[in-house]
């Protein structure tokens, strides 16, 4: 399995990047870059150091990250949408945009802070010998700033997402009660490249669709300026992440020498968690849900649809003892059957009426939020749980090819094969030593320098 993963991701390898699938997706997307250079330090630190740091050479002068990069060498009608729809060098001027790369202009969760402590913890002395963190640090804390700052559109504290596609799991049935204010751009305005490389049934439909590119296009026409759009979502897996990220930071400070930053930053993290409890967490239903801003009245109204991102804060630290409990019993109940029904947990409830196995984010389960969950099990003492989550991942993984999501009761593939976070995540729960996490943001990681693995392939970039 780790021959067929070492493959998967040389077969996606740009010369500068990796893409998530050759065909469906050609060009860098920001999230699945964090995840593939986590399981990229495994077989070459500095190739995971160089994926990191192509997609931050694309980062605008507000600090956003953009979710996608694009390659100009791949034909625009690859992917829709491309470049000319998004028009990152002149509708982004006014907030930085780079002149030299083209870039989509919405963002994805920001895994990156933890992704480069990986990184340098994977060969500290590579890392040190090309001033990695050093250079990585203002663009992190950059793209942080950006992230608490100017996205913080409830005023509570906690980063809102103003588009599906920034919050990653883009046509969850968590979107369609904040979607169904928005009206859909008439599908013969633009042409989906994606059903020419996957089944229709498995994607997500052209109504879902039309309203994306409509956010898209008003943001893009409002030159990409925060605070006005129908959209804006509170969402608990986006900012879960941000606040494990910050805890990676302030990992990142302390090794700079940069101690009172450091300290700082761990107490804003720490404060965060509890913002995002007051905020979003429901002790009734033992999950957290999104805040829709744009509903009701005042701060907004929990959305009351369960999915796997309610899940995700597992992976906090300083999460109360009740809370995780509460979300561990949750994930192995009925509506995510973690240990049960379900091989691996879906994206979405089991047993809403809007689950569907095969459709994108409505029900199938996805490597990375597993991969996620694993951790945050394993943090919060859930060892057994743990075990199990990582055995049946790499039973998946390797039965589905590295598929891009799959049913989450049978594990069969559906999306691209030979996926890139797929197969890195595979790689990362083959070669960590989940017992040695004591260097990890949360307190526990492993220097995994001192794994013996072939890197044949992966030396010379």
């Amino acid at each position: 399995m780790r021959e067929r993963a070492a493959e998967a991701l040389r077969a996606n390898w740009t010369g500068t990047s990796t893409v998530p699938s050759r065909q469906l997706y050609p060009h860098q997307w920001s999230w699945d870059s964090a995840f593939i250079a986590i399981g990229l330090r495994h077989l070459s630190p500095l190739r995971a150091q160089l994926e990191l740091e192509t997609l931050f050479r694309a980062q605008w002068g507000d600090g956003r990250v953009p979710h996608i990069v694009f390659n100009p060498a791949v034909p625009l009608d690859a992917y829709f949408p491309s470049p000319d729809f998004w028009r990152s060098t002149t509708a982004g001027r006014a907030a930085g945009a780079p002149g030299a790369v083209q870039t989509s202009g919405i963002v994805q969760p920001p895994v990156h802070a933890l992704a480069v402590w990986l990184v340098h913890r994977a060969d500290p002395g590579l890392s040190r010998a090309r001033s990695f963190l050093a250079r990585a640090h203002p663009r992190l804390a950059a793209w942080h700033r950006y992230l608490l700052d100017r996205r913080d559109a409830g005023g509570a504290g906690l980063a809102s997402v103003v588009h599906p596609w920034e919050q990653g799991m883009d046509n969850s049935p968590c979107w369609d009660a904040p979607l169904s204010r928005v009206t859909p751009t008439d599908p013969a305005a633009y042409r989906r490249a994606d059903l020419d490389h996957g089944a229709p049934e498995d994607r997500p439909t052209d109504l879902d669709y039309g309203r994306y590119v409509r956010l898209a296009a008003a943001y893009r026409d409002r030159r990409y300026a925060d605070g006005a759009g129908e959209f804006a979502v509170e969402d608990p897996s986006f900012n879960a992440l941000l606040i494990s990220s910050e805890y990676a930071l302030a990992r990142i400070e302390a090794e700079l020498g940069l101690h009172e930053a450091s300290s700082a930053r761990e107490a804003r993290a720490q404060a965060l968690t509890w913002t995002l409890v007051e905020r979003l967490w429901d002790p009734a239903e033992g999950l957290f849900f999104s805040r829709d801003l744009r509903s009701g009245h005042g701060d907004g109204e929990l959305v009351p649809e369960r999915g796997v991102g309610g899940l995700v804060p597992l992976i906090l630290p300083a999460l109360p003892h009740r809370v995780a409990t509460a979300l561990v019993r949750t994930a192995c109940g009925p509506h995510f059957g973690l240990g049960g029904p379900a091989r691996l947990v879906p994206s979405y409830d089991l047993t809403g009426s809007a689950f569907d196995p095969r459709r994108y984010w409505r029900g199938p389960a996805w490597f990375n939020t597993n991969w996620l969950l694993e951790r945050g099990l394993r943090l919060h003492g859930e060892r057994a749980r743990a075990d199990g989550l990582r055995r049946a991942l790499l039973d998946v993984a390797g039965e589905s090819g590295f598929a891009e999501y799959v049913d989450p009761y049978t594990g069969r593939g559906c999306g691209a094969r030979g996926f890139g976070w797929s197969a890195a995540l595979a790689l990362d729960l083959l070669l960590d030593d989940p017992a040695g996490r004591d260097e990890e943001p949360h307190g526990r990681s492993a220097d995994v320098a001192s794994v013996a693995v072939k890197r044949e392939g992966f030396r010379d970039v």
